[in-house]
């Protein structure tokens, strides 16, 4: 009871039933409500309000929204614990270069290996273009619906799932069972979206949010998670989802045979992991380091 005594939970009456629900149940409920709540928001607006108005007041609220799940704001009574959960930390600047390359190898990741999914399985629009309304939006205004929603979900759901969902589970059972537990909510959370298609969808957002997960663990931040996430986002909406950008033309290989393209691309995906690990792995020796260099101080 001491671990989640540090925590500062609420002392009222519906704190105390709260406390009595397995971590377990009691993490996936909160991670799950913080970024519906988000999630929520933004499609009200959207379906209710044109833009700009739609995007103005969102991006209003998701400050609000930031200040106060982040602990910024009271109150005290629950402070610690959102500024524990929304992992408040200040990188130092020897981690966040390779945060930052550890998020761009997850965005080159789904990006790739949507693409080498594709080279397998035909491509189908009329299923995986679940944001085509924005096709038939000027310009100005499709871009600055993509962006917020972009910076919506990347927000909302790493608050969420790696923040309120899997820093306390992190805690008490440790990153691997922190991470995997938010990584299959994650998956569960997506299965009504037509474009997660069958069992290979559904292990390819299993690895993306358990690559956030660890990101988020090692770094001790969401920050280079939400950046990741809000970039890659932005190419799912404007590409992978809609005709913004362009789309996805390539025959699968069973049509085309072997080429540059396939190769190249099965390339860049097994690189980005490799790389992807040899960032976290740099970022965690630093953060050994530091817990090193501490423990000598306070022994001196």
């Amino acid at each position: 009871m001491q671990q989640e005594k540090n925590y500062n939970y609420p002392t009222n009456r519906f704190g105390q039933l709260w406390m009595r629900l397995p971590l377990i149940l009691r993490s996936i409920l909160l991670g799950f409500g913080v970024a519906s709540i988000g999630i929520g928001v933004w499609l009200s607006l959207f379906s209710n309000f044109s833009v700009p108005w739609s995007v103005s007041i969102m991006g209003v609220f998701l400050v609000v929204y930031w200040m106060y799940f982040s602990g910024s704001w009271n109150p005290k009574s629950t402070k610690v614990y959102r500024q524990i959960c929304f992992r408040k930390t200040r990188l130092d600047k020897f981690v966040w270069p390779w945060a930052l390359a550890a998020g761009f190898f997850i965005i080159l990741s789904l990006h790739f290996g949507w693409e080498l999914t594709f080279r397998f399985h035909e491509f189908q629009p009329e299923v995986f273009k679940v944001a085509s309304y924005l096709n038939d939006y000027p310009s100005w205004m499709a871009w600055a619906i993509i962006v917020m929603a972009s910076m919506v979900a990347g927000i909302c759901e790493e608050i969420g799932y790696r923040g309120y969902l899997q820093a306390p589970l992190e805690k008490k059972y440790g990153p691997v069972v922190g991470i995997s537990i938010a990584s299959v909510v994650f998956v569960v959370i997506h299965l009504h979206q037509a474009w997660v298609g069958g069992i290979s969808g559904m292990i390819g957002i299993f690895i993306i949010s358990s690559m956030i997960g660890y990101l988020a663990y090692a770094t001790g931040s969401l920050l280079p998670g939400i950046i990741a996430h809000v970039s890659f986002d932005i190419i799912n909406f404007s590409y992978w989802w809609s005709d913004v950008l362009g789309t996805f033309d390539r025959k699968p290989i069973g049509i085309t045979g072997v080429d540059n393209h396939f190769v190249l691309t099965l390339t860049i995906v097994l690189l980005s992991f490799v790389l992807f690990f040899v960032s976290i792995r740099k970022i965690l020796k630093r953060k050994e380091g530091r817990r090193v260099e501490v423990q000598m101080e306070l022994e001196v």
